[in-house]
């Protein structure tokens, strides 16, 4: 469950390293300088390291694969963005994204299957 949760909480971190500056449109990105963007981002983005390294031990130490682990974090990663995209970014949610996260979950039953 540790690693679960600390897989949730880097998730975040990053999904908003790697969008936030995104949000607003095109004429609100082009007013934000990239090299302040970067920076801002290369912060956020280490607090999600401090929080997927030891998501990732804690789960090897728990038995888990790297692929187990690996899988799950984009099981993951989708939840996140999916509703990073709806509520900060405004974007509607399509079938095409319910498509492709059921792939995604197909995949971590095939990983976890039989263990």
């Amino acid at each position: 469950m540790t690693t679960i949760v600390l897989l949730v909480l880097s998730n975040l971190f990053m999904t908003i390293a790697w969008y936030w500056h995104i949000q607003g449109g095109p004429a609100a990105v082009a007013q934000r300088p990239v090299l302040l963007v970067i920076l801002i981002s290369w912060g956020i983005a280490l607090l999600e390291y401090c929080l997927a390294v030891p998501a990732n031990r804690i789960g090897a130490l728990s038995g888990w694969s790297a692929g187990q682990l690996k899988i799950t974090q984009e099981a993951i990663a989708l939840i996140v963005f999916g509703v990073f995209m709806v509520v900060f970014l405004k974007e509607p949610l399509h079938w095409r994204h319910f498509a492709a996260f059921a792939c995604i979950m197909a995949a971590v039953a095939f990983l976890f299957g039989g263990k």
